[in-house]
C-alpha cells in the first residue's frame, strides 16, 4: 500500500506530465503555464504583480520566476518592467500575444482538469470540494520547526 506522500508525487508527477503533453503543441511547459495563466488571472483581479509576488503566489521559486519571466519576455509573450516606486522590483505584464497563448492553454487545462476529476464529481462536485480542503490545509500546515 502507498503512503499518501507517495500518492501525492504521483499525482503531482502524472498532472504535470499531462499538461505538459496537452501544451506541447502551444510551445508551453507546465511551469510557463502555471506562470502564464497565474498572471492572466492576477491581471483580471486588477493587479500589476511583481515577480515575487507572482512567485508566492504560483508557489514557484523566485529564482525560477525570474528565470522564467526572461525567458518568457524574450518569447513576446510578458513585459517586465521596473517598479518606478522600487527600481529593485520588477512588474510583470501579458502582452496581446501572450494573452492570445494563454486563453486557449487555460481552456485545454479545464478540459483536461474535467477529465481528471470525473471519478470524483467533476470541479463542482461536492467530493472534489472536500478534496481541495483537505490540499489548501495540507498546504497551509508549515514543515519547518
Amino acid at each position: 500500500m502507498s503512503t499518501p506522500g507517495h500518492l501525492v508525487w504521483r499525482l503531482s508527477m502524472k498532472w504535470r506530465v499531462a499538461v505538459d503533453r496537452a501544451l506541447a503543441p502551444a510551445g508551453l511547459t507546465h511551469a510557463q503555464y502555471v506562470f502564464l495563466s497565474s498572471l492572466f488571472g492576477l491581471e483580471r483581479a486588477g493587479e500589476s504583480p511583481s515577480q515575487r509576488e507572482l512567485a508566492d503566489h504560483t508557489g514557484l521559486e523566485a529564482l525560477y520566476v525570474s528565470k522564467l519571466a526572461r525567458t518568457l519576455d524574450t518569447e513576446g509573450l510578458v513585459e517586465r518592467v521596473r517598479d518606478p516606486a522600487d527600481a529593485r522590483t520588477i512588474r510583470l505584464s501579458l502582452t496581446t500575444r501572450g494573452r492570445a497563448v494563454v486563453e486557449p492553454a487555460i481552456a485545454t487545462v479545464a478540459e483536461l482538469l474535467d477529465r481528471l476529476l470525473a471519478p470524483l464529481g467533476g470541479r463542482d462536485g461536492d467530493r472534489t470540494a472536500a478534496l481541495a480542503r483537505e490540499l489548501t490545509l495540507l498546504l497551509d500546515t508549515p514543515l519547518d520547526p
